[in-house]
């Protein structure tokens, strides 16, 4: 399942009221440490670093569904090994057990519980 790629509205404002403010003539004085081109800057700085967040999430993406896709492959080899035992040594051999498996003679019988009789 893919990471949900992060969305910001605070970029999405910022992005809108740059473009407005960029459309006021003469420029506004907006303060002593605020400019536009200071504004612009940090919303550039903010998109730079949120394209590589989501694209760091597209690439972990891809590295899960390998990562999912080599474990399904060792599980089947896991099953295949353990079978290919059996049929070597056979179910109930000291081989099949030290691969994993559980000798047939070590297995426990299932009991019945009686059944009390109906009236």
């Amino acid at each position: 399942m893919a990471r949900k790629k992060r969305r910001s509205n605070v970029l999405e404002i910022a992005r809108q009221r740059l473009a407005g403010l960029k459309q006021i003539s003469p420029k506004p004085e907006l303060g002593t440490n605020v400019t536009v081109e200071i504004y612009e800057a940090a919303v550039k700085d903010f998109t730079t670093e949120h394209d590589a967040y989501n694209g760091e999430l597209a690439v972990l993406d891809e590295q899960a569904n390998r990562l999912d896709a080599s474990e399904r492959q060792l599980a089947d080899l896991n099953s295949r090994v353990l079978a290919a035992v059996m049929g070597q040594y056979g179910p109930d051999s000291n081989e099949f057990e030290q691969v994993g498996g559980t000798r047939r003679s070590d297995r426990k019988r299932p009991t019945r519980a009686p059944q009390a009789k109906a009236a």
